[in-house]
């Protein structure tokens, strides 16, 4: 228990650090590249906003000041009447104020009225005199200290510059107009951070996370914890791989469970007669009567062992043959009914010496060649009937029959023992399997069997009887 809160609280500590990096290094170039953007597109509207301002200052200062150099620049008076009256019709006044200044730079006229007589000496004005041409200003007011805007443009008479049109408007509106933008840019980078955030967060929770746990389990898999199960919190595909895995770890736990239990009964099936081969070898030997009967009893003992020490080596074979893919047919035509009428020979007088009764039935009709490997035919039906006795025997009784039925023929062969628990019907055919069972085997034999019946296209099946005892049943195609 301790050492699993230990690994939950390191794994909470790794998502945790996980969780952070990820936010920082998604987070953090989005928000420079969003300041930036909020940047130039504020610089870029201020900019926008104030050349527009300008530009039209300068264009309506430049009809009026030509209009005024064409026609009304004759004389002085004609030049103060017509100010005079530019001044009082003038319309825009309550946004623009149009001023008229001398060449000292003193304003002559105003449509306020109030800047009359005062020298702005900014230098719209003094570069206009000097130059001769319209000159923008934006800037502060040296006198209000208001932010303002202004073009001026020379009134030339006689080639000298008699006076300066200018053209003044404050820019506390445009100021506003250009906060209130940017503040939408801002809101608007504001709300796109928070989505970055929030999807970050739910990719994080509903991505990462998981991968990040899948793949710490992974890694606890391969370093052996087998069996380790991942918690299932996902119902998207995420999840059908947290189930996939967690089928493989727990198959890859039986499967290290059943070899351990293979290691182990193999080693204890190999030294029973071993031990009993080298038993009776040494009584034999040390044997100073030659008593026939303890001889041939003797004799008798070692060939059964020896006979079941070969049986395990070969499945043993065959097993290596399976898993490493070299488990071929030899495939003829083959009279299945004469091979396991054989293999019934073979076991009939076995079966006998240890008080078994093996019945055999055929059917009526004779039963036609079928495409086949003989010698892993007969290995089948020679450790079907091997596995009827081991595990059926206490019936004392084993009934084998063989018979067509449709495109098939069918072998069955049926033991009077305790039967199959129905919970383990369904891992009975799996390697290393041996379930409940206390009988002598390695637990591959069953495995080679439904192998070799598959790659002859048959069908290998086992069930519990009516009436008590286990079915083998073999299927296998009369034409393939």
């Amino acid at each position: 228990m301790a050492e699993e809160e230990r690994d939950r609280k390191w794994t909470a500590l790794r998502l945790r650090g996980l969780r952070k990096r990820w936010i920082v290094n998604t987070i953090l170039p989005v928000l420079v590249l969003l300041v930036l953007l909020v940047t130039l597109v504020s610089a870029g509207v201020s900019t926008y906003y104030y050349s527009s301002m300008e530009n039209g200052l300068v264009k309506q200062v430049e009809a009026m000041s030509n209009a005024f150099n064409d026609y009304f620049m004759n004389s002085y008076a004609e030049y103060n009447q017509m100010a005079t009256q530019a001044v009082d019709t003038y319309e825009d006044k309550n946004q623009i104020e149009l001023q008229f200044i001398g060449s000292t730079g003193r304003i002559q006229m105003s449509t306020s009225g109030l800047t009359a007589g005062s020298s702005p000496g900014t230098s719209d004005i003094t570069n206009a005199i000097a130059n001769q041409k319209i000159e923008p200003f934006q800037g502060r007011d040296p006198e209000t200290g208001e932010k303002i805007l202004a073009v001026s443009a020379p009134l030339l008479f006689n080639g000298r510059v008699a006076g300066v049109m200018r053209l003044v408007t404050s820019l506390k509106l445009v100021d506003r107009q250009i906060v209130l933008v940017v503040f939408i840019i801002l809101a608007v980078g504001v709300i796109c951070m928070a989505l970055v955030l929030i999807s970050s967060l739910l990719f994080i929770n509903n991505v990462v996370e998981p991968v990040a746990v899948v793949t710490e389990a992974a890694k606890r898999i391969s370093a052996g914890s087998y069996g380790f199960q991942i918690e299932n919190k996902y119902t998207d595909e995420l999840g059908e791989l947290v189930d996939n895995i967690n089928d493989m770890s727990l198959k890859i736990g039986q499967n290290e469970k059943m070899k351990s239990e293979f290691i182990s009964s193999v080693s204890h099936e190999l030294r029973t007669p071993l031990t009993a081969i080298n038993g009776w070898g040494e009584t034999i030997l040390e044997d100073t009567t030659d008593d026939p009967a303890q001889m041939r009893r003797g004799i008798r003992i070692i060939l059964n062992e020896a006979r079941r020490l070969s049986t395990m080596v070969e499945e043993l074979l065959e097993f290596s043959k399976m898993e490493d893919g070299r488990f071929t047919l030899h495939m003829e035509q083959v009279d299945l009914q004469a091979e396991f009428e054989d293999a019934i020979f073979t076991y009939r007088e076995l079966f006998r010496q240890e008080g078994i009764e093996l019945t055999y039935e055929s059917g009526d009709e004779d039963l036609p060649p079928i495409p086949g490997d003989s010698e892993r035919l007969k290995q089948v039906f020679c450790n079907v009937l091997d596995n009827a006795a081991k595990h059926g025997g206490a019936g004392k009784r084993i009934d084998a029959s063989i018979s067509r039925e449709g495109e098939f023929e069918v072998v069955r062969v049926r033991d009077y023992g305790p039967g199959i628990p129905e919970a383990e019907l369904p891992f009975i055919k799996q390697k290393f399997y041996k379930g409940s069972s206390k009988a002598r085997g390695s637990g591959i034999g069953l495995a080679v069997c439904d192998e070799i019946v598959g790659l002859h296209n048959g069908i290998f099946t086992i069930g519990n009887a009516d009436g008590g005892g286990a079915v083998v049943t073999i299927c296998l195609p009369v034409k393939e």
